[in-house]
């Protein structure tokens, strides 16, 4: 790779490697360790074809959703850490009128399955259309809709507050970080 590529792909991951771990947290389940590795994984694979890409932070999003889709299939079952209670938030955070609704909803959006998780993440939270997202997952558009459907019934299980007819609103107003739940 030439001198002036490999600076514009310096500078391009200075900008945006924060967004881009903000999706991979979400896509990850919140385990801030695996998104890292997805992201890095996403970055070293974009490297390689950098001055052919002419989207860059699109291909990698999408080198992202589908890494994440391949682990998935692996079926690799790892332990997970569960612990009884959650950690407690910083008392800034806390100060927050919806910092309670927000650390439920990320907790919620951990015990959905992986692919739900995934559905609600690139539906609502990235805000692509229901086709877009059954050709990242690999699925039909049917699929897509009856998991996002079921997705939002299990979030108004789990997080009462969202309400009969707020979840997709409520969602799309929250964003999310590598440290957690913003407003």
């Amino acid at each position: 790779m030439e001198a002036s590529s490999h600076d514009e792909f310096r500078e391009f991951v200075a900008m945006r490697s924060t967004a881009l771990l903000r999706l991979a947290v979400l896509l990850t389940g919140g385990d801030r360790h695996a998104a890292e590795d997805l992201l890095q994984i996403a970055l070293m694979k974009a490297y390689g074809r950098w001055t052919h890409i002419e989207q860059p932070e699109a291909y990698i999003r999408q080198i992202m959703y589908r890494q994440q889709v391949n682990r998935w299939r692996l079926r690799r079952h790892r332990a997970e850490t569960t612990v009884p209670v959650l950690p407690e938030p910083d008392t800034e955070s806390a100060t927050e009128p919806d910092s309670e609704l927000r650390i439920a909803l990320w907790a919620a959006l951990g015990r959905l399955t992986k692919r739900q998780r995934a559905v609600v993440v690139l539906r609502y939270f990235e805000d692509l259309p229901e086709a877009e997202v059954a050709t990242l997952l690999g699925c039909p558009v049917g699929t897509v809709r009856s998991t996002a459907h079921r997705s939002l019934a299990k979030l108004r299980t789990l997080v009462p507050e969202l309400g009969p007819g707020q979840p997709t609103g409520q969602t799309q107003q929250l964003s999310y970080t590598s440290e957690g739940i913003q407003g």
